[in-house]
């Protein structure tokens, strides 16, 4: 039983556990919103918008937050605007600069010397290299997300199983839509550095996905996602540290493998139920 304490007696481990579990409980509570609303594939050209912005960060010696942000708004507003003036549906405008803004990212990164090494941070990042300074910044986002998940829960839940209802009780259904981007790019650009920008969406949709498929309520979504993706970063750090695995990629591989081995659990299960119970007898 060593082998499972061992890498937790390494102080940038412990650092690495802790940063896992905030980014979990973030992930956990915007995730949740993201899988019930159907908005995966806007959070997944969120996350890879951001490059152009930490490109220019990079190359300019600027706070790469920052620069992420201003990347992700800049995504969420040109989807807008195409969606807005082509008559074209939004999954076309998500892919239109999805596309193009990767590209123009990769373009600007190019023409620094350790092209390879940064581009491969932003996208898998480095969990295992986590601050004091990341956890306090994750922590403030947990807090923030919190906060907005509990004072517009109202217009979320509406947004999200009736948006004609939204407007029938003014709940203003455009504003919440806006306020639950705002919440996947809080999600995305916090947890980047830690996960980087590929595997974010991983802890972002996988454990949320996980839990929708058990979870009679939000509520209990978001939590039992939370303990999935604590389980991941815990089980994740120890099979990196023993296996001498890419601890962020190992994280968010195993978070994906709850899913499908949810999936076929249940399955199981509610054939043998179907087994198991009566056949009905025939009338007449």
């Amino acid at each position: 039983m060593q082998w499972l304490l061992d890498p937790f007696m390494v102080s940038f481990v412990r650092r690495a556990l802790f940063a896992g579990m905030l980014v979990s409980v973030l992930c956990g509570l915007v995730g949740t919103w993201v899988v019930v609303r159907g908005m995966a594939f806007m959070s997944e050209a969120i996350s890879h918008g951001m490059l152009p912005g930490v490109a220019v960060a990079y190359l300019a010696s600027a706070n790469l937050i920052l620069g992420a942000a201003a990347s992700a708004v800049v995504m969420i507003l040109g989807v807008s605007w195409v969606s807005k003036n082509s008559r074209l549906s939004e999954d076309t405008g998500i892919g239109l600069l999805f596309v193009g803004m990767l590209a123009l990212g990769v373009v600007i990164v190019s023409r620094a010397r350790s092209f390879a090494v940064d581009l491969t941070a932003f996208l898998f990042g480095d969990v295992l290299s986590a601050t004091w300074d990341d956890l306090i910044w994750l922590t403030a986002a947990v807090v923030v997300a919190a906060l907005i998940s509990v004072v517009a829960y109202r217009p979320f839940v509406a947004l999200v199983f009736d948006e004609r209802k939204a407007h029938t009780l003014r709940l203003r259904p455009r504003l919440a839509h806006l306020a639950l981007l705002a919440l996947v790019v809080l999600a995305v650009v916090a947890s980047f550095r830690i996960v980087g920008t590929l595997l974010v969406f991983g802890l972002l949709v996988a454990p949320s996905a996980t839990a929708a498929l058990f979870g009679r309520s939000l509520v209990a979504t978001m939590g039992l996602a939370v303990l999935l993706g604590w389980s991941a970063t815990a089980l994740g750090l120890i099979v990196s540290w023993n296996a001498d695995t890419a601890a962020g990629s190992t994280i968010a591989g195993l978070a994906v493998l709850q899913f499908f081995v949810a999936v076929l659990i249940r399955t199981a299960v509610m054939r043998l139920r179907a087994a198991s119970s009566p056949a009905p007898v025939p009338i007449g």
